[in-house]
């Protein structure tokens, strides 16, 4: 126990906010602050919105962080599925690395213990521009190079913009996602802003979904991705897993296709290739091929992993610990998975803080592939934070799972926040006291 914390009387008194740009998307860093001192530290997931944890600060001010299922208890019908799960999901990390300091003890001691002291990376790896699976594979290599012994790239209609007859869509379609919509067509790295959400005709395009887009691959196109594949595994061979993700919104006839086409490649699985709630489709997809099917990085609780799972929609899950609801329920999620013999592979493209968390909570799984880890191209995302113990966060292509209370973060590194705030939301930890007085009648029965 932490001899300057009396863990009974500890309260939240002020919870405040820092925006970052390029970790490798745009996030929220969360504080929650108490009346001894210490300091709890979470995340609101990529491209949300902090409005998502902010509004929730007069339901638990003067409350005890370590009680935090209490206090789960008492926002989660505040939070949704994918960005809207952020703040629910976010302030729970925060509590559970509060409740570890108060107690003495980390995270993963909160959540039943460990069952491994490191965690399986898997490396998600870009290609910006115009290239081929040679260049992916080249740059796959290097992941490799560096110790990384699982892998994921993304694939999908985005590469046969400019292959004549490769696709198949109403007329005009794909020129209105070239210009409106690029983002759904070439996802490697940066963030999603506003003027991308807001333009009624991205919105529009955007929010379409898989069945309704009328976009077709021929078979040229489905010629073009399949070589692609094949030249990258020519360059790093069938030893390491390789997944897939980002494949476009096609309908799942045209997923089945593809997935047929990949088989002989041995993918480690497919992910997202259909609208995650859309069971049937993601149970004709799963009994068309022998290549296991993955989902999860945008649902909200355990009740929907469920449902997906126990249904055999999945061969691996893919929640993301800033969505899900937080630490504790992606241990349900993932016991629930155990028990159906599904996998769990964690999603992960955040700060060293919603790594951190997901590392603590994937050393207390009984069974995890691995962690994701979209950063290895941002020199600066090791320097945010400083490890209580000294150690690295990752090394050798696994996350080190951290024995010091809470997430094990001794502190935040000022210097290297500051000089990566988000211009569009400027500031640093700045008071939030335009949310002390936040109210509604939150019962949810009569």
């Amino acid at each position: 126990m932490n001899p300057n914390v009396d863990p009974k009387t500890l309260k939240i008194t002020d919870i405040r906010f820092l925006d970052i740009d390029g970790a490798p998307k745009r996030c929220t860093i969360i504080k929650i602050m108490t009346n001894q001192g210490i300091e709890g530290y979470g995340e609101v997931r990529d491209a949300s919105s902090k409005t998502y944890a902010a509004m929730l600060k007069s339901r638990i001010v003067g409350l005890n962080p370590c009680n935090v299922d209490y206090i789960f208890h008492k926002i989660k019908q505040f939070g949704f599925h994918s960005r809207q799960g952020g703040g629910v999901s976010g302030i729970e990390i925060a509590l559970l690395d509060l409740a570890g300091k108060a107690w003495g003890v980390p995270v993963w001691q909160l959540l039943g213990g460990k069952f491994r002291d490191k965690v399986r990376v898997y490396c998600d790896t870009d290609v910006d521009g115009k290239h081929t699976g040679h260049d992916m594979g080249m740059a796959l290599k290097k992941r490799m190079e560096m110790g990384f012994t699982m892998l994921k790239m993304d694939l999908g209609i985005g590469l046969l913009m400019d292959i004549p007859g490769a696709i198949c869509a109403p007329l005009g379609f794909i020129d209105d996602m070239k210009k409106y919509a690029p983002h759904i067509l070439n996802v490697q790295g940066g963030s999603v802003t506003a003027d991308m959400v807001n333009h009624k005709n991205s919105y529009d395009i955007v929010n379409t979904a898989h069945p309704f887009t009328g976009i077709h691959i021929t078979e040229i196109g489905l010629d073009y991705l399949e070589n692609y594949v094949k030249e990258v595994r020519e360059v790093i061979g069938y030893d390491v897993p390789l997944a897939i993700d980002h494949f476009g919104h096609v309908c799942v006839e045209d997923a089945i296709l593809f997935a047929r086409r990949m088989e002989k490649y041995r993918l480690a699985w497919i992910e997202d290739m259909v609208p995650w709630q859309m069971t049937k489709q993601w149970q004709r997809l799963k009994q068309s091929c022998c290549i296991p099917v993955c989902t999860g990085e945008d649902i909200y609780l355990k009740e929907d992993f469920k449902n997906i799972i126990e249904n055999d929609c999945v061969s691996v899950i893919h929640p993301d610990i800033l969505t899900c609801g937080g630490a504790m329920e992606l241990k349900k999620i993932a016991d629930i998975a155990d028990e159906n013999g599904v996998a769990v592979a964690v999603h992960m493209a955040e700060s060293p803080i919603g790594c951190l968390a997901a590392a603590h909570c994937a050393a207390a799984m009984h069974n995890v592939l691995a962690v994701e880890f979209h950063s290895v191209d941002v020199p600066w995302w090791k320097d945010m934070v400083k490890m209580a113990d000294g150690k690295p966060i990752m090394e050798n292509g696994y996350l080190n799972v951290p024995d010091a209370p809470g997430l094990g973060i001794e502190s935040l590194n000022e210097e290297v926040l500051k000089a990566h705030i988000n211009p569009n939301i400027p500031g640093y930890f700045e008071p939030t006291d335009e949310w002390n007085v936040e109210f509604s009648n939150d019962r949810l029965w009569s």
